[in-house]
């Protein structure tokens, strides 16, 4: 896995697309943070095939999440669109 800063990536980026292509990753960092990985897409899908999405399980993830209430710049856009101001 090579690391490369993300200006080194802007002045080779089609090397960097081909060898990510050829099954290397390639990290990209900014100001010494990562930033991004290039990986072939078969990486992502595992063989290159496309994998189901678990839903049961993404139910399960999202019924944890709290719902934060409305910002007051939302609830005044709100009142303002519904004329109850």
């Amino acid at each position: 896995m090579e690391t490369v800063s993300l200006d080194e990536a802007k002045e080779c980026l089609s090397d960097l697309v081909d060898r990510a292509a050829a099954g290397e990753t390639v990290c990209i960092t900014n100001h010494g943070k990562l930033v991004a990985k290039l990986v072939a897409t078969e990486d992502i899908y595992r063989g290159g095939k496309k994998q189901p999405i678990d839903t049961d399980a993404l139910r399960r993830l999202t019924g944890t999440m709290k719902i934060p209430p409305p910002s007051d710049v939302d609830f005044v856009r709100r009142m303002r669109d519904e004329d109850r101001y």
